[in-house]
């Protein structure tokens, strides 16, 4: 298990090969005036792929990417990409972040800075952080998995072994929002021993016990639930697709940067706190590197084969079971669930609750300080 370091470099044939493509799409019709009603809005998506296919400049990308330290390493015979940005402080405290779907660790560009040294950014240097930011397998530069069953249970054992075997840490805390906080719920569960705590953006991974003997739904608890399945209704067809077919869906998605696109960019518009406009968090270059690693690196097929195999893994605790390390939650108003905090109670060793006044599920891209300054908070009193 020998750590490699590793720069993002994509080939000119690849690039002018996603030109072509843009160049010969063949667009849909739309119904009038629909604007996103029935999915991604024509017109948005044309303009975002003339841009890509005629003003982008993917290597200017890059270079950014590769102006953090980025290493590969191999596992079990499955290589993982990460990030590792050493803290610039008087005790660093090691920290591995985890991303989610559709999303990758450039999602944390803005944020990595503010966490290694907080004293070039008004902070204070004893809230530093050794960061490490791996891509999940199957995503971005980490490997694709060629067997069945990688799901988050499985990422968290793979974290644990990169951050104690590979990097030598003896305990560490972890964070992530989405796919991403069911990894680190799972690292806190599960390696209790080596993670002092966990901060996350959304409350999931374990599903509370709530059959006989447990505490009685709160009226919060009872209209969350109720939201929630309101929005799986809504909004979650993509999970769906993803969680039962997603060999299917990658053959248009793997062809078509048209499709890669559209696909992708309705969730950052529907997520996030933009009110219906996703350049107000996001500028085309933030959307179109995302896409872009996917696209690259051909990984949206074997990315979106997490919620097949998560699904088939559910995790329930049992009756007077939950996450015992100590946990932060910080909610987002624009975020996909937002249970109270009674329902968080339920699964966490709560110690703090915070409730932002901004922002939507891509936190780190769209109130990077926000959420900087509250895990600086609790994390402080891990160290």
């Amino acid at each position: 298990m020998a750590v490699q370091p590793f720069k993002v470099h994509v080939p000119d044939s690849t690039l002018e090969d996603l030109r072509e493509r843009l160049a010969d799409t063949r667009w849909p019709e739309e119904i009038n005036d629909s604007r996103w009603d029935y999915g991604s809005n024509l017109a948005y998506v044309k303009e975002l792929t003339e841009y890509w296919r005629t003003r982008f400049d993917w290597r200017a990308q890059e270079e950014k990417l590769n102006s953090f330290a980025q290493y590969r390493t191999t596992i079990d015979g499955l290589g993982i990409h990460f990030i590792y940005e050493r803290g610039k402080g008087p005790n660093p405290l090691p920290l591995v972040i985890t991303h989610g779907w559709p999303k990758n660790p450039l999602e944390m560009v803005k944020i990595i800075p503010l966490l290694t040294d907080p004293a070039s950014h008004g902070g204070d240097p004893a809230d530093s952080f050794d960061v490490v930011v791996p891509s999940g397998p199957g995503f971005g530069f980490s490997d694709r998995p060629q067997h069945p069953g990688m799901n988050y249970w499985r990422i968290a054992d793979l974290w644990a072994r990169i951050m104690t075997e590979e990097l030598g840490y003896q305990q560490f805390v972890a964070q992530g929002g989405d796919w991403g906080a069911s990894v680190t719920a799972r690292l806190g569960y599960t390696y209790s021993q080596y993670v002092k705590g966990i901060h996350i953006t959304l409350v999931g991974g374990a599903q509370p016990y709530i059959g006989p003997g447990s505490r009685e739904l709160t009226e919060a608890e009872k209209v969350f639930l109720e939201e929630r399945e309101r929005w799986r209704q809504d909004e979650g067809g993509y999970a769906h697709i993803q969680g039962t077919k997603p060999q299917t869906l990658s053959y248009g998605l793997n062809d078509s940067p048209a499709g890669l696109a559209a696909w992708i960019v309705e969730k950052w518009r529907s997520w996030s706190d933009c009110d219906g406009d996703v350049e107000r968090r996001f500028t085309k270059d933030e959307l179109l590197t995302n896409i872009t690693i996917y696209w690259a690196t051909q990984t949206i097929g074997s990315s979106t084969r997490l919620y097949y195999e998560s699904q088939r893994s559910p995790w329930t605790l049992e009756q007077g079971d939950r996450i015992q390390v100590p946990c932060a939650v910080a909610t987002f108003p624009k975020e996909l669930f937002k249970p109270p905090r009674e329902w968080a109670e339920r699964s966490l060793n709560l110690q703090q609750w915070s409730t932002m006044p901004r922002g939507g599920h891509f936190a780190s891209l769209e109130e990077p300080e926000l959420l900087v300054e509250d895990m600086r908070t609790f994390f402080r009193g891990l160290r």
